[in-house]
């Protein structure tokens, strides 16, 4: 009985020593890339680095001339502090964009947030003085702490889960890593027709204008906050949000199309 009590206990310990070691290699293979770099290949296949790890250089605050304090640069990320962290010399926060405008693009970012972290990455925005928050002037790929933030319960169907296009179309397999774990996203525009990857996977596709798209616009949260929402253009610029947590960005590169 001893013996096949212990055969059990070690059986057990498998799937847990499996877990140990597939973590274990994820961090190591992490460690041997270069982050925040553009392979040659990648140059020339015209790729284009927006984060040199080092400088916030071709950033600045949305709608705003300056670069934001409230973010700053850390172990090779930029990071948006979380309210709670910034002190009287970095209360300057809100989200930010790469001063540049891209209509066809492939665009790839890495993210990770703190416990019950909330943020998201736009694209195609609009800096028009009619707009005072970048999310009314752009679509939303969602990043966010599945478990542990409130938002993930919200919506319809885990739209507003990571990966999503924010309380619209949810990302479809649910794929995100938990907090203070990094995840890749990118998202492939051109034209009407929008493509989200989360974690190597195609989460969402959508189609700008189309029936679904209107018809889910039609129960979501926008038609409260902004009738017009949803006449999207199809130029515009990448933007990172300050949601008031303590989230990390890196790898953010983009090829036009």
């Amino acid at each position: 009985m001893k013996l096949i009590t212990k055969a059990i206990s070690s059986l057990a310990l498998i799937p847990l020593l499996i877990l140990g070691c597939n973590k274990q290699q994820k961090t190591a293979e992490s460690q041997m890339i270069n982050h925040n770099t553009l392979t040659q290949i990648e140059i020339d296949d015209g790729w284009i680095l927006l984060f040199d790890g080092k400088t916030t250089d071709g950033w600045r605050g949305y709608q705003k001339e300056t670069f934001p304090n409230a973010w700053k640069i850390e172990d090779g990320s930029i990071k948006i502090q979380s309210n709670g962290n910034r002190t009287d010399e970095n209360q300057q926060g809100g989200d930010i964009i790469f001063d540049r405008l891209f209509s066809n693009f492939h665009l790839k970012i890495e993210w990770k947030v703190s416990k019950g972290g909330n943020s998201g990455i736009f694209y195609r925005a609009s800096e028009d003085s009619t707009f005072d928050y970048i999310w009314k002037s752009a679509a939303e790929m969602q990043v966010l702490d599945n478990t542990n933030h409130p938002d993930a319960a919200l919506g319809k169907d885990g739209n507003r889960q990571a990966g999503s296009l924010y309380d619209l179309f949810p990302a479809n397999p649910q794929n995100a890593y938990p907090h203070n774990e990094w995840n890749s996203a990118e998202v492939i525009a051109q034209g009407i027709n929008i493509q989200h990857i989360q974690n190597g996977e195609v989460v969402v596709e959508y189609t700008i204008g189309s029936d679904e798209m209107n018809e889910r616009i039609a129960v979501s949260k926008w038609p409260n906050i902004d009738e017009n929402w949803g006449d999207l253009a199809l130029e515009g610029i990448i933007g990172l949000q300050d949601h008031g947590d303590d989230v990390w960005f890196r790898n953010i590169k983009i090829k036009e199309l």
